[in-house]
């Protein structure tokens, strides 16, 4: 079935920048900080994300991860509501904690995923946190502190990194040290947050926009391939809006996929098929067919917030089972080439 935009595709690896309103503190105490990576290493372990690197500086937040079957935004929700929430109920405050939308930049991994690794970790040194590597390689709030061996965070990527400098433990880390310790003259690297700019002999020759959006940092073809994608989804989203839909027929077609009729999708089974069957027709009729929820929720019988939480059930469902997930690819390709 198709997903969603690629940029948020399950595998995919994330630099993500979360920062404070106004530029306020999100970090008032060792307390805040704790509390904000137990969330993270709880949603990290429950998406089955991989965590390479972060960094708690008091007004912002770096974060780089490979998603797993979560999508990022899902992750990032669960994270930032849960910590506002807390943060607000333990300091007696009201009102937005995080400036707008968290900042996700795409990562092609292969080429980047050490120089961010390097660059989010030095974060605390160029923000004047620490005054030295002898300073970061015990700083508490920096996954450098983990994979030097003195903080424990085992939802962190250690074995991961590290297998990068060699076999042996010891090694590793002294060549990993070393690397951090010769990424510190480069200073701040705009092109890793999503900020550089053309330069003159590119303007000239008029190379294409596509390879400079901020969302992705990657080489010309990786950049290419992902906005291909998302604008073919994109193209496929819109074409099915555009149709006329069979909301019946979408309820029959999703009904012989779990062998179930129309009529318990409909009313108010209880069975755990009824209710898996029901959730994927909240999925598609919503993400892919742009039924809205109203319209939703009047044909179930449920309310428009039960629905949201049943699409979100659906979308797991699919990824599960391949038969249905299949089934429901091929109903949507062949409404998007019916006339």
């Amino acid at each position: 079935m198709p997903r969603g935009p690629r940029l948020d595709a399950p595998g995919t690896m994330h630099h993500v920048i979360v920062r404070g309103i106004e530029r306020g503190h999100i970090f008032r105490s060792d307390g805040d900080r704790e509390d904000f990576l137990a969330r993270l290493g709880h949603v990290v372990e429950e998406g089955q994300a991989t965590c390479f690197a972060w960094v708690l500086i008091p007004n912002h937040v770096h974060i780089l991860l490979r998603t797993g079957e979560a999508p990022l935004a899902r992750l990032m929700r669960r994270l930032l509501t849960g910590y506002a929430v807390s943060f607000n109920l333990r300091h007696q405050r009201s009102g937005h904690l995080f400036q707008n939308r968290y900042k996700s930049i795409v990562c092609e991994e292969d080429a980047y995923l050490l120089e961010l690794i390097r660059y989010i970790h030095l974060n605390c040194m160029r923000a004047g946190l620490v005054k030295d590597m002898q300073t970061l390689d015990r700083y508490r709030w920096s996954g450098h502190a983990v994979l030097m061996g003195y903080e424990d965070r085992p939802w962190q990527a250690t074995d991961e990194v590290l297998s990068y400098f060699g076999r042996r433990l010891g090694v590793a880390r002294k060549k990993y040290r070393q690397f951090v310790f010769d990424g510190i003259p480069l200073g701040r690297r705009q092109e890793l947050v999503g900020r550089a700019k053309r330069q003159p002999w590119q303007e000239r020759e008029r190379v294409s926009r596509r390879r400079y959006d901020t969302r992705i940092l990657g080489s010309d073809a990786f950049v290419e391939r992902l906005l291909t994608e998302e604008e073919s989804i994109n193209q496929e989203r819109v074409l099915l809006k555009s149709k006329r839909i069979d909301v019946e027929e979408l309820i029959n077609v999703i009904g012989k996929q779990f062998g179930v009729a129309k009529e318990e999708i409909l009313g108010g089974s209880q069975r755990r098929v009824v209710g898996r069957a029901r959730s994927v027709f909240c999925y598609v009729g919503s993400r892919k067919l742009g039924l809205t929820g109203i319209e939703l929720s009047q044909t179930l019988g449920l309310t428009p917030a039960a629905v949201h939480y049943a699409a979100v059930r659906g979308e797991n469902v699919l990824r599960e089972d391949k038969e249905v997930d299949e089934g429901m690819a091929n109903y949507l390709i062949n409404l998007t080439t019916s006339p």
